[in-house]
């Protein structure tokens, strides 16, 4: 007798053909898979058979490794490689070493960092990535293609390459120039499809070539602006000093913010205001913007906090006078928005009116550092170099008197022998930093 009501029985649905390179896919795979899992590799296969990249996207390192350690070269005046190496070594930085023009250090990505918002003498911190023997141009090129750039810039930064050279055999370093530049683009253009532009005035990313007799080296310039321009000197005057320059010479003068700072030339007052920073342990770079900053994977947040701490230091007062005078009006005027400029209250710094062949200073003896006038700065006047000569001996007995002149014979002028003598450059101008100890017994009536 036969049941009328049909039995549930267990069916599987039948295969439909796989189409023939989907057959031999399956075919060289050990297993069969079946299911969700199946049917999701199934259609992600077919999602790439239909969709193709217009181009390769190269992956990207972040920038910052807290544990990867940089070769760092920090350029600085000619003379100041001594007060440099001293600076980056009291600052906590691994194997200084002295070079033409600087100094090389390392350090991992903070320290980077903190080498441009501390260093007073540096002009730059410049990070190593490539070195390599050349021997003709093309050699630069292929040195720049090898490079990581995509690393730090891209596409959509502007660009900024520089050369300098020392003893190099090339013919033409704007030639190099552009090779290397080339070849950054280059590289780019393979990686990520295109290249960036091309910006001299206010790139996003700089990288400098340098070169000497047998190679070439390329840096990335995690600075921008050059490291003097401390954001608060707008009134120059004639022939100043750059900042780090006039931090230069209070390094080599030894001087002391617990003592008096005196400046009877002081033009728009950069020995002062760098001293007053100094003393108050200002960062120089702490109200200026960096080129770090415009990099890939820049971490905002760590430079705030950066800044932060820096500023949390700073002192409320200085612990000596700091007097400046100048001949001219209109230079003390200017002296003093420079001081407002640089955050500094109107009593940190004593601007005033005054000859420097009749001032007396109404403190306790201290430092003498000046930038006198000399050159084509001053016309020809036999007398004035006495004159102030005179007045320094019968006023400033314990005073330490620091001179920078680009005249060499400026002591057999002031009738003075210099104590010691620097060599040290205000821009192209050879000079000296001439540095005499006024002793009282030694200038009687």
């Amino acid at each position: 007798m036969t049941d009328s009501k049909p039995r549930k029985t267990l069916t599987l649905k039948k295969k439909t053909p796989a189409a023939p390179a989907d057959h031999e896919r399956e075919s060289e795979s050990r297993r069969k898979r079946s299911g969700a899992r199946a049917r999701h590799i199934a259609q992600t296969r077919l999602e790439q058979e239909k969709i193709q990249p217009v181009r390769p996207v190269a992956k990207r390192r972040k920038t910052p490794r807290p544990l990867e350690i940089f070769q760092v070269f920090a350029p600085c005046p000619h003379g100041l490689e001594d007060a440099l190496h001293a600076e980056l070594s009291a600052l906590d930085y691994q194997n200084v070493r002295k070079a033409r023009a600087g100094c090389h250090f390392e350090a991992d990505w903070t320290g980077v960092i903190k080498a441009n918002l501390y260093s007073r003498l540096a002009t730059r911190i410049l990070l190593k990535l490539a070195h390599a023997p050349v021997r003709q141009e093309d050699d630069i090129l292929a040195l720049a293609r090898e490079t990581e750039w995509e690393r730090w810039f891209g596409p959509e930064h502007t660009l900024r390459v520089d050369t300098s050279a020392v003893r190099s055999p090339m013919k033409s370093l704007q030639y190099c120039n552009l090779r290397a530049k080339d070849g950054i683009c280059d590289r780019l253009r393979e990686r990520e499809g295109d290249r960036p532009d091309i910006d001299t005035v206010r790139p996003d990313a700089r990288v400098h070539l340098f070169l000497d007799e047998h190679s070439a080296t390329l840096y990335l310039d995690t600075t921008g602006e050059s490291l003097f321009k401390r954001g608060w000197r707008l009134d120059k005057g004639e022939a100043p000093l750059r900042e780090n320059l006039a931090a230069g010479l209070l390094a080599l003068a030894d001087w002391d913010p617990a003592a008096a700072l005196l400046d009877p030339f002081c033009g728009s007052g950069t020995i002062l205001i760098e001293a007053a920073w100094i003393a108050l342990g200002v960062p120089p770079g702490i109200w200026r913007p960096f080129g770090f900053e415009r990099l890939r994977d820049h971490n905002a947040r760590h430079w705030r906090d950066i800044k932060d701490e820096a500023r949390s230091r700073i002192a409320r007062g200085v612990d000596a006078p700091l007097l400046g005078y100048d001949i001219d009006p209109r230079a003390i005027a200017a002296a003093q928005e420079n001081r407002e400029r640089a955050h500094l209250a109107p009593d940190t710094i004593r601007f005033e009116v005054g000859d420097a062949r009749h001032i007396t200073a109404d403190c306790e003896p201290g430092w003498i550092v000046t930038n006198p006038p000399y050159g084509e700065r001053m016309q020809e006047d036999d007398s004035f170099w006495p004159q102030w000569s005179e007045n320094l001996k019968r006023h400033y007995a314990g005073w330490k008197v620091n001179v920078i002149s680009s005249d060499l014979e400026l002591p057999s002028r002031m009738r003075l022998r210099p104590k010691r003598r620097y060599p040290v450059y205000n821009g192209a101008l050879d000079c000296r930093l001439f540095s005499f100890d006024m002793v009282e017994k030694s200038y009687r009536d």
